[in-house]
């Protein structure tokens, strides 16, 4: 599946932004999606993951109670609602599919070889 991302920019601290991935192909309903992100520097890290039907919805520590993973089906997309954002959210946010049975297993939701197929990402700046 292609995957694109959009929806990134500039927002100040505290502030809100949502990020949104479209996905092609009449099989995205059935994948699990994941949002990870990467700072300069530092390694591609887990943010969030949803089930192919949005029943299981899995955070980061760092991203919980400020970020809400979401996807509707029948636009193909999928969605990553950001408040309270803080500097140390900056960085390149990627969407990813999954077609790994029992990808929710384990954790292997946050492991980045989980995933099939990736988006080019969209860059979030949250500024001090």
């Amino acid at each position: 599946v292609q995957l694109v991302e959009s929806g990134g920019g500039l927002v100040q601290t505290g502030g809100s932004l949502r990020v949104s991935c479209e996905g092609s192909g009449r099989a995205f309903s059935s994948y699990g999606m994941g949002w990870f992100r990467q700072a300069p520097g530092k390694e591609r890290e887990f943010v969030a993951a949803i089930k192919w039907n949005g029943g299981s919805r899995y955070y980061a520590d760092s991203v919980k109670g400020r970020f809400t993973i979401s996807r509707d089906n029948a636009k193909n997309t999928v969605y990553l609602q950001m408040n309270s954002l803080k500097p140390e959210d900056t960085a390149v946010y990627y969407c990813a599919a999954s077609r790994v049975y029992g990808w929710d297993r384990n954790n292997d939701y946050a492991l980045p070889p989980t995933y099939d197929d990736w988006g080019q990402g969209t860059q979030v700046t949250v500024s001090s």
